[in-house]
């Protein structure tokens, strides 16, 4: 692999990291009703497990409620199991057509313990860009060993690999602050 494309590489895979971290932390409940927090939620369907959004449209009609409604009424009992199973913290109440889920405040304690949670992923995410970075520099070294590359485009593509870390690193900083700021908002 040339020197630009270990580069490309490394940047698409940082990409991935930040995208994964994301896609985590919309996971987390922030105490404002979001409809990701059912993303996990499998239902037992007809004889097969199934994601809910599969069985059910999913609403939050306000801040403090998500609304599903099941494509058939008979899959009612079903999705409450889901829910549950899924330890998604909130209990549904079933009116006979849909399911609501109140999403209660969340207190002081567990508003802190969730904010710890968001930067203990944010670590591990820059542990990932970290790895990445040393994966990166390995494969340059080794072709500088090998007379791939000159010791000038070594030196160019090192300090690029570190730019780049650096950059994701504070991508990965500004990710967990916003969503720390968004679970310590009352």
């Amino acid at each position: 692999m040339a020197g630009e494309e270990i580069i490309k590489d490394f940047k698409g895979r940082v990409e991935k990291t930040l995208e994964d971290l994301r896609r985590e932390l919309s996971k987390i409940r922030t105490g404002r009703a979001n409809a990701s927090v059912l993303e996990g939620v499998q239902v037992d369907s007809y004889g097969s497990r199934m994601p809910l959004n599969a069985v059910a449209t999913i609403t939050v009609p306000d801040a403090r409620t998500i609304v599903i409604k099941p494509f058939d009424r008979s899959q009612i009992p079903a999705i409450e199991k889901g829910i549950n199973e899924a330890g998604v913290g909130i209990t549904p109440q079933n009116d006979g057509t849909v399911i609501r889920l109140p999403v209660p405040p969340l207190t002081e304690e567990r508003r802190k313990e969730i904010a710890k949670q968001v930067k203990k992923r944010g670590e591990e995410h820059k542990v990932a860009v970290r790895n990445l970075r040393r994966d990166a520099n390995e494969q340059i070294k080794a072709q500088t060993k090998d007379s791939v590359l000159s010791t000038d485009d070594e030196k160019r593509l090192l300090d690029q690999v570190q730019k780049e870390t650096d950059g994701g690193i504070a991508m990965v900083d500004q990710i967990v602050a916003r969503k720390e700021k968004e679970v310590m908002e009352i």
